[in-house]
C-alpha cells in the first residue's frame, strides 16, 4: 500500500468550558470517513471515556460532540497533515502539526492528554516546544493496542476525570 498525503479533515471540538484536551495522533481511515474522532467501531475510546464518566456510550457524532462538551473535554489530533499508509501510525511521515492556540486561548485547559505513544512522540517533538505545556500519555485506545484490556484502559484513563 502506498502512503498518501492526507490533510486532517476533522475540526477540533471545544468550547469556553473545556478543561482538558485529549489529542490523538491522526484520524484513522474510518474516522475520516465518518468525519469524527475515534470512528472505528473497534476503537475503545468512546466506551472507555463513557465508563470513566459513568455515562452511556455515545453512539452518534452529535451525541459524541455533546458528550465531550458536557464533560469539559476538548478533542483534536496533534497532526494536521502527513503521509500515511491506511491508518498505520507507524507509517506517518512528512508531518505538519495542528496549531493548538485557538483551543488554548479560548478554553481554560488544565491538562493535555495524548492517546498513545505516537501522539506523545509527535506532541513532544513538534508541539510542546511551541506551547511550553507538557502532556500526559495515556495508553492507546486503538484496537492495535490489544495488550490493554478494557478494565486496564478505564483504570489508566480515569485520571482525566480529575481535570474535567
Amino acid at each position: 500500500m502506498e502512503r498518501s498525503f492526507i490533510l486532517h479533515p476533522i475540526p477540533p471540538v471545544f468550547d469556553s468550558t473545556s478543561r482538558i484536551l485529549i489529542l490523538g495522533s491522526f484520524p484513522s481511515v474510518k474516522s475520516r470517513e465518518v468525519m469524527f474522532f475515534y470512528g472505528h467501531p473497534q476503537n475503545r475510546f468512546w466506551p472507555v471515556v463513557a465508563d470513566v464518566f459513568e455515562k452511556p456510550v455515545p453512539m452518534t457524532v452529535p451525541d459524541r460532540k455533546a458528550f465531550l462538551v458536557r464533560n469539559h473535554i476538548a478533542a483534536w489530533d496533534v497532526i494536521a497533515s502527513c503521509r500515511i499508509e491506511g491508518s498505520s501510525d507507524a507509517s506517518i511521515t512528512d508531518v505538519t502539526v495542528n496549531d493548538l492556540r485557538p483551543i488554548l486561548e479560548a478554553a481554560p485547559i488544565r491538562q493535555i492528554y495524548v492517546n498513545g505513544k505516537t501522539a506523545e512522540k509527535m506532541y513532544q517533538k513538534y508541539t510542546q516546544p511551541v506551547t511550553g505545556r507538557p502532556c500526559i500519555c495515556l495508553p492507546s485506545t486503538s484496537p492495535a493496542n490489544a495488550a490493554w484490556s478494557m478494565e486496564r484502559l478505564v483504570e489508566a484513563w480515569s485520571r482525566i476525570r480529575q481535570g474535567a
